[in-house]
């Protein structure tokens, strides 16, 4: 039976395992090089989210006034040669919305803190901030 095997064609039965070391090799290789632009482009869209928002802000506390007004505190980050505006509204305990408004911030500086007042259709029990961004026609 020995004498069988080491009669076979070279490459038939088998394969060369110097051909499976460079197989791993090669996939080693390429894993890398998709990793490597897989993170490029993690970092690249993560960076571009944040410097592609230049107003941004932070709801810092609410005070439910009465049935029909919420106070909101903002902090406003933008430049300071840039309009803001950020809308805002208000949750009812069952979660339908009692209010929304658009809140413009034109101060000439790049941090605003204000507390604006939002009119509400019912007792509001939650005020949540949706988003800020550049105004239309700023300067």
């Amino acid at each position: 039976m020995a004498q069988a095997r080491a009669g076979l064609p070279e490459g038939r039965y088998g394969r060369d395992p110097s051909a499976d070391a460079r197989t791993d090799r090669h996939l080693k290789v390429t894993g890398l090089v998709l990793l490597a632009v897989f993170l490029a482009f993690v970092g690249w869209a993560g960076w571009s989210y944040i410097a592609g928002q230049p107003v941004t802000g932070e709801l810092t506390g609410f005070d439910v006034v009465s049935d029909e007004e919420v106070d909101v505190n903002l902090q406003v980050r933008k430049p300071s040669d840039t309009d803001g505006v950020c809308t805002v509204r208000a949750q009812a305990e069952d979660g339908l919305e009692v209010g929304r408004a658009d809140f413009r911030f034109d101060d000439d500086t790049d941090s605003v803190h204000r507390t604006v007042t939002l009119r509400t259709t019912g007792r509001a029990t939650a005020a949540e901030l949706l988003s800020c961004s550049e105004a239309d026609g700023g300067q």
